[in-house]
Formats: structure tokens, sequence, C-alpha cells
């Protein structure tokens, strides 16, 4: 067998997917059913769509799908773009040791626990906090932060930017190594501006690599974090910050309805899944780069 060893390094790879990612499929019935513990997923009796009916007829349904469009949308418009734009200006730097200094810098956050991240997020943006200091000291009034549904987005996406910014770029910086040095000497030569080859040479070498992974954030567009918005969140800012997957977590962990969790799960997975299709269609149909 031609490949063989080829073959062997990719069987972990397939086991964890399989185990971790298929397998579990089998208990998305449960949201087509009445699921009791007791009695298992193949004895418990078949609901149909009930569950999902009772999710779009609840109170509920409209706000949390609102708060996960408005968070992933946010976080779509203002952090996909920072690591490409932090990218671009690394690559105009020509100073060897400034350029790791701040690549470092912008790296580190990535390995910092959400949890970290959460409690550095609370203090810097609580009442007495870093932030309401500096507001201070410029004659502006304290906001409260932590208390104001109308701050959460901001204080979400903002550290979630913080947070992936620098990690983000690595992929983009290497995108950018392979672009051939002789279209920069070509250009300078015809007189190009910086500014100019980043436009017409830097960011169209990078362009399928920005449409690969513009297409795979699509892919988990409703999939906002619960973990993140659980630490981060209170009750006084459910308006903005109660999405679909904390929802899910109230609904399946804390009441234990696993069925009804189950099926508002599945639906954000099946709205997943078909803007998925969807930006890889547009994008085979209008560019050169697609998925499949």
């Amino acid at each position: 067998m031609r490949n063989k060893l080829i073959y062997l390094m990719l069987l972990p790879v397939i086991a964890y997917f399989a185990i971790f990612s298929y397998l579990p499929m089998y208990g998305a019935q449960i949201a087509f059913k009445n699921y009791s513990v007791a009695r298992g997923i193949s004895e418990s009796p078949w609901v149909g769509l009930e569950h999902f009916q009772q999710f779009f007829s609840s109170f509920y349904f409209w706000r949390v799908l609102k708060n996960t469009l408005m968070l992933s949308f946010y976080e779509l418009i203002f952090g996909f773009p920072a690591p490409i734009v932090l990218a671009l200006l690394l690559n105009e730097v020509r100073k060897a040791l400034f350029k790791r200094a701040v690549q470092t810098i912008t790296y580190i956050p990535h390995f910092i626990s959400v949890v970290v991240v959460v409690g550095m997020t609370k203090d810097f943006f609580s009442l007495e906090g870093l932030v309401n200091q500096l507001l201070e000291l410029v004659g502006l009034e304290p906001k409260f932060f932590l208390n104001g549904p109308e701050w959460f987005r901001f204080l979400y996406v903002g550290s979630g930017i913080w947070q992936g910014i620098g990690w983000g770029s690595i992929i983009y910086l290497a995108a950018m190594a392979g672009i051939d040095p002789a279209l920069y000497e070509a250009s300078r030569v015809d007189g190009a501006t910086r500014f100019k080859q980043m436009i017409h040479i830097t960011i169209p070498g990078i362009a399928p690599t920005i449409i690969i992974l513009f297409i795979l954030n699509i892919g988990h567009f409703m999939s906002v974090g619960a973990d993140k918005i659980i630490l981060l969140y209170s009750p006084v800012m459910f308006e903005t910050a109660d999405t679909i997957s904390t929802y899910v977590y109230r609904k399946g962990l804390l009441e234990t309805n696993y069925s009804y969790s189950a099926a508002v799960g599945l639906f954000n997975s099946v709205l997943n899944f078909m803007l998925l299709i969807g930006a890889n269609m547009l994008s085979r149909k209008y560019t050169d780069t697609k998925l499949w």
C-alpha cells in the first residue's frame, strides 16, 4: 500500500473527529424526542418538531437571535479585519528587533485563558478601574461599563480583538512571505510607493487566504462562545448579552431540559451550515477561491 505511513499519521485525526464530532450526532435525535435519562435516547418517545415550535414561539427567541447576530456581526466587521491590518503594518516594518517585539507582545494574550481575560476586563472597566480613572483625569464622568447593557458588545468584541489579533496575524504574515519579491522590485522600478505596493501587490497576494478564512468564519457565524459571555455578563445585561449559546446552557444544564436545549442547539448548527454553504457558493461564483 502506497503512502501507508501518511495514512497512519492521519488515523489520530480521523479518530478525533469520529469520536468527538460524528459519534455525538447520534444524540441529536433527542431534539425530536421527550428525552428521559431513565429511558435513554432510544426509548424516549418521539415528539417531532414540538421543541422547535416551542422555541420559535418563545419570548426569548427574537432576543437571543438578535443578540447572537449582533455579536457575530460586530466580531466579523471589527474582529476579522484586525489581524489583517496588523499583518500589513508589521510587513512594512523594516527594523527586525522592533517587529519581533511587537509580534511577541501581540501574541501573548492568545495564551491567556478566557477566565483571566474576563477578570482583567472586569478590573479595567469597573467603576474604580483604570479606564474610569483615565476618564476622570480628562474631566469625564465614570461609566458603569459592567452594569450597562449598551456596553456589553463593546467589552466582548474589544477583549476578543485584543486577545486574538496577534495570533490571527500569523497566517497572513506567512501568506505575505510567499509573495514573489520580484513583484516588489518591478514595482519600485516603475516608481510605486510602499502604499501602492501594499494595495496592488500585498493585498491581492493574500486575498485567497483572506477569502478562505472569511468563509470559515462565516461557517461559525452563529457560534458565539458561551463561556466568555457567562463569565462576563450579569442578569442586568441579558438584554444585549443573552445569546443562543447561553440560552442553551441555561435550558440544558441549569434547568435540565435536554430535549429543548438540543433543539435550540440543532437550529443554531443548521443556520451555521446554511451560512457556510452560501458563503462558499458566493465565493465560487465571484472569485477563484473556494473551500470545495
